[in-house]
């Protein structure tokens, strides 16, 4: 009788044991696990300060896994092999604009708030259109495409830099007429020359464009893009972005 009341039980014991994990493989808590997170090299949004990764999408992107209870490794990474990973399926996650050759081998979970692609002088200079470039050097980060328009326009001179800080020093000193990207990193990029958006003319906006929280659909795991969604809600919600804007814009010390 004994024997069989033990393998009875034994076997109960197996069957719930294979329920859970069953359940569990199934919610993704197990293979939604560890995933490879890769934050574009573009200062403030991704960077590198004594020698610890930083930044405003680095930081939302460990929020995003803290929230949906995941777990993973962040990194920051430039733009050509974020694309190669999400193509390949060895980076899992993003944040950062939409580009046309991505769209077939990403998820697009949620979008950042939009920025501003300007181009900006000093105090006192206007450029009312892309036609008043014509003849100017432009400050302008090397690799990015910011507008086509400049891009193919042969009469407005493009000055490579390495990063937005390089070419903000460069129009403090007269070597270029205006630089080109993002507003809030060239604030920044003042920022650092201690100097204000005093400094600055009145930008031209060249475009909007919108990052976005992106998931490779290579990717081998099975990752819960509700929760993923959902915990970006509640972080907009409670305005954590606008906090890490401010927190690496204007230096403030609290942090979400």
């Amino acid at each position: 009788m004994l024997p069989r009341v033990m393998l009875a039980l034994g076997t109960r014991l197996l069957a719930m044991m294979l329920w859970v994990l069953v359940s569990a493989v199934a919610s993704g808590s197990l293979m939604a696990q560890d995933l490879k997170v890769r934050t574009i090299g573009f200062a403030p949004y991704g960077f590198t300060e004594n020698d610890s990764p930083t930044g405003i999408y680095y930081d939302a992107a460990n929020l995003l896994l803290k929230h949906s209870s995941l777990t993973g490794h962040n990194s920051v990474a430039p733009y050509s092999r974020i694309r190669a990973e999400l193509i390949s399926g060895s980076c899992d996650m993003t944040i950062m604009f939409k580009y046309q050759e991505l769209e077939p081998y990403v998820h697009y979970i949620a979008p950042l708030p939009p920025l501003k692609v300007v181009v900006i002088g000093l105090a006192g200079s206007t450029f009312p259109s892309i036609q008043s470039l014509k003849g100017k050097r432009i400050a302008y980060l090397r690799g990015a495409s910011f507008s086509a328009e400049i891009d193919n326009d042969a009469d407005i001179k493009i000055i490579r830099v390495t990063d937005l800080l390089q070419g903000v020093k460069m129009l403090s000193v007269g070597h270029v007429d205006a630089v080109i990207g993002p507003l809030d990193p060239i604030y920044r990029a003042a920022l650092k020359l201690s100097k204000g958006p005093d400094m600055f003319g009145e930008p031209l906006i060249v475009s909007v464009r919108t990052p976005w929280v992106q998931v490779s659909k290579q990717s081998s795991k099975e990752i819960p893009l509700a929760k993923l969604k959902e915990a970006y809600m509640r972080l907009e919600k409670e305005g954590v972005f606008q906090l890490l804007r401010e927190k690496y814009l204007l230096l403030k010390n609290d942090s979400p």
